[in-house]
């Protein structure tokens, strides 16, 4: 068998490094999830408290860096901002990356023909710049969620310990509001965006890594505007309850990959409008 030109080797070489890069952040940011986030608890504990709340247990939130109380209700210290956005932001890590792979792959493959024809000098730094690009936005997702999870908490609506709903209201307007959302042509525009990476690269490619960047975070901005709502479901039941985590999760992969993802997605908007209009009336 002839041998195979050097490039041909770097190429498939740098196929297996991709797909090897994002499963090792997914892992990673799931074990994370898992042990708790440095919360005091670990996801699994407040998933088994979440389901069978009958059962007591000491709030150890109370120990979290930087957490005080305020006229008897919990307040944030840096400490505990950071670690806030933090668990938000990899949460989204291990959530999104999943579905975006299919993207930053047909990316690698693009970039890796582009470096073929000398639009790259380098050949790694553009695909480390479109993921860094695409996970800035969530991070600054996980901001803006920090600040409504201290909102709602402040307010008495969320739990300290359990980052769950205390109220039926609340539950109701988010799961109707999610519902809702996922029939609204916004959903609609942000999700094309999302099912069709091939059309999209073609669409906003830019050459050099500071366009990778710029293609990264629009990207970004697609997947958030595709998935935000569904996100804030996590205060109805339960922040780091690995139930809804896995189920969000695998909400948003079907969305993006099957046939019939977009369909799908919208009987899951009926069926939580639905469930909404149920909590207010039972």
């Amino acid at each position: 068998m002839p041998e195979l030109p050097a490039f041909e080797h770097l190429l498939r070489r740098d196929r297996i490094v991709t797909v090897a890069g994002l499963l090792i952040l997914c892992g990673i940011a799931w074990l994370y999830i898992v042990e708790g986030a440095g919360l005091g608890m670990s996801a699994r504990q407040m998933t088994t408290l979440a389901f069978f709340p009958h059962q007591q247990a000491e709030d150890v939130m109370q120990g979290m860096p930087g957490l005080q109380v305020d006229a008897g209700r919990p307040t944030w210290g840096f400490a505990t901002w950071a670690l806030m956005i933090g668990m938000w932001w990899i949460m989204m890590i291990a959530m999104m990356t999943p579905s975006a792979a299919p993207t930053i792959l047909l990316y690698a493959r693009v970039h890796r023909a582009a470096t073929a024809q000398g639009q790259f000098r380098d050949e790694s730094v553009p695909i480390g710049a479109f993921a860094a690009g695409y996970l800035t936005v969530w991070l600054g997702f996980a901001i803006g969620a920090s600040g409504l999870h201290w909102a709602l908490e402040r307010a008495g609506l969320v739990s300290t310990m359990m980052m769950g709903s205390r109220s039926r209201w609340l539950s109701a307007a988010v799961l109707i509001t999610a519902g809702l959302y996922q029939l609204s042509p916004l959903k609609n525009v942000c999700l094309a965006q999302c099912r069709a990476p091939a059309s999209f690269l073609a669409r906003h490619w830019r050459p050099h890594a500071s366009g990778a960047l710029r293609l990264g975070a629009r990207h970004g901005v697609y997947c958030v505007g595709c998935c935000w709502m569904l996100m804030t479901l996590l205060f109805v039941g339960g922040v780091m309850n690995l139930v809804w985590i896995a189920a969000l999760t695998t909400m948003v992969l079907i969305e993006r990959i099957l046939p019939r993802g977009q369909w799908i997605g919208r009987s899951a908007g009926v069926a939580l409008a639905g469930w909404g209009v149920a909590t207010l009336v039972a």
